[in-house]
């Protein structure tokens, strides 16, 4: 039995905020229990000094497709665990309305991703640190990602080894066709890299995994669920947090609705969000931290304006090549119903097989320009193909009745930007996404000469003699003006949303200062993808779990 003796030392007063009795009181209330919300969970509560709520608006990972590698595809559309947002329709994805899947459960989007483990490019950090914000140089970094990992390929200068989240080096079960991009990719001038968080992040060949013993690795489970075990710890589930309430200029508590009810939780420390790139600006605005005149429109009192609040919205954009193969793929074991049977006792009886991984065997980056002085763009490569419609008419991970390949990439530094606006004082409403992909002439070209690389890769002999046909964007489709316009059609997000309360030193251009502190109100802070300065070159989700290390660090220093 877990003794409670930590909540009674510390009674709660019979104390309200405007008016409603609080029903608790705690010392830090973490809003969401994401990547960053479950590490700092876990940080907060080691000491055992400290009360810590988390309250998520989501319910229990303890789900069979969760913990199912390739699994992900049954939650792309599942409102039980997905927020599933939509972007406003946008010019730059020719009017499209782009679907953008949220974690809505126990371990955030680390519960429903396709598990990359990638850090970012030491430059990104560098140019962190530079914008005014100590501490979040490449150096300050490494030593949180060496911390954090424990890193099956082994530790060493980079890499680190006996830390909380097993990282798996993906070396065994790769499908064969990973072998024939490699060495596409080689003749093309993109060697081979083992290790893209090590030395050099150019180069092509399989990605590691958050996925530990043929189960997912997510944040709740490899931070949030051992914390769970102590007493100072709770965590309360299917609780929508409505606003941060601030008293004389200082965060001293939360409201949230759940079971139709409205609860009020005191916080005798700090209040921290965690709830990721649009949660949290959401929750800023809806408690009258954002842009003033929008505020007042929307009968909100205005706390502190800040126009940054959801300004800056920065996201990778994608596109797949796809292929008909004249060898099999995993089209031919996953679509058919003795196929599936089969994978399914290959992963039961041995915890192997296509069902014990993600989609994505491969990857890489590459640079469109040799006079880049780092990559710009991500590949991605999946022995599978599902020519899938744009709102979902049938499920993500249905192949395609044919061996079927798919060649991505993704841009790594795009200069557009977007925001998120609250339209409503109703804080159940989704805020608007206004994405603004390929909104400026930068991206655009960097997309054409990217697209263009990714058919060079596939015309090397390599990949050409497995190759029947490009189906998508098809051959006819050869002129700038035509793939341009295919790529503006059929792109979409990678899933990586950041920088929407982003760091910096002045209020005038950022949110959170470099101790992810919100600028003009005490008390409160954001430690997320939102607070990122810029976006990172690579998936988002281990960046996010640093924020939350080291984010956990700064509390806990400030509390000394």
């Amino acid at each position: 039995m877990l003794d409670l003796s930590i909540w009674a030392k510390k009674k709660p007063e019979a104390r309200s905020l405007d008016g409603v009795p609080c029903v608790a009181e705690t010392d830090y209330i973490i809003v969401g229990a994401g990547s960053a919300g479950c590490v700092l969970a876990e940080r907060l509560t080691k000491s055992g000094k400290h009360r810590v709520t988390v309250i998520e608006a989501g319910g229990s990972d303890a789900r069979f497709y969760v913990h199912l590698p390739l699994g992900y595809g049954k939650l792309f559309y599942d409102p039980a665990v997905n927020w599933l947002y939509k972007t406003e329709p946008d010019p730059g994805l020719a009017g499209n309305r782009d679907h953008w899947p949220r974690g809505k459960i126990l371990g955030g989007s680390s519960s429903i991703n396709a598990m990359v483990y990638t850090r970012g490019h030491r430059a990104d950090f560098e140019e962190w640190q530079a914008a005014g914000n100590p501490g979040w140089g490449w150096a300050d970094v490494l030593r949180a990602y060496r911390e954090i990992e424990d890193t099956e390929a082994g530790g060493d200068a980079y890499r680190g080894t006996g830390g909380p989240l097993f990282v798996s080096a993906n070396g065994k079960g790769l499908h064969p066709l990973v072998a024939n991009y490699v060495a596409a990719c080689g003749e093309a001038g993109l060697p081979f890299n083992a290790d893209f968080n090590g030395v050099f992040q150019e180069g092509a060949g399989p990605y590691q995994m958050t996925i530990k013993g043929a189960r997912r690795n997510s944040a709740a489970r490899a931070f949030l669920r051992p914390a769970m075990k102590r007493a100072n710890l709770r965590v309360i589930t299917h609780a929508q947090v409505t606003r941060v309430m601030i008293e004389d200029g200082r965060a001293v508590g939360v409201e949230y609705l759940r079971g139709g009810q409205r609860v009020v939780l005191r916080a005798g420390a700090e209040v921290i969000l965690a709830g990721g790139a649009i949660n949290s600006p959401q929750l800023l605005q809806l408690s009258g931290i954002g842009p003033g005149a929008l505020l007042q429109g929307l009968g909100i009192g205005v706390v502190q304006d800040n126009p940054n609040v959801g300004d800056h919205l920065n996201d990778h954009q994608g596109v797949n090549y796809t292929y008909r193969m004249t060898v099999p793929t995993y089209n031919d074991e996953l679509r058919p119903w003795w196929g599936k049977l089969r994978a399914g006792l290959q992963y039961v009886l041995g915890g192997g097989g296509p069902l014990a991984k993600s989609i994505n065997h491969g990857g890489g980056f590459f640079r469109t320009s040799p006079d880049l002085n780092r990559p710009n763009m991500q590949l991605y490569m999946q022995a599978f193909s599902t020519l899938l419609p744009r709102d979902g008419e049938r499920p993500v991970l249905t192949p395609d009745p044919f061996s079927g390949l798919s060649l991505g990439l993704s841009n790594c530094r795009p200069t557009s930007r977007g925001h998120i606006r609250i339209s409503t004082a109703d804080p159940l409403v989704h805020p608007k996404i206004v994405a603004n992909a390929f909104s400026t002439d930068h991206d655009v070209a960097e997309m054409l000469a990217a697209v263009k690389f990714l058919r060079k890769i596939a015309s090397q002999p390599a990949m050409r003699c497995v190759i029947a046909e490009e189906l998508r964007p098809g051959p006819e489709c050869v002129s700038d003006e035509a793939l341009i316009a295919d790529f503006r059609a059929r792109s979409g997000t990678v899933y990586h949303p950041s920088c929407t309360c982003r760091m910096g030193p002045v209020a005038g251009s950022s949110v959170v200062d470099a101790r992810l502190r919100v600028h003009g109100v005490a008390g409160l802070r954001v430690i997320d993808a939102s607070a990122f300065p810029n976006l990172i070159a690579g998936n988002t989700n281990a960046p996010a779990i640093m924020v939350g290390w080291k984010g956990a660090e700064l509390v806990l220093a400030d509390a000394r």
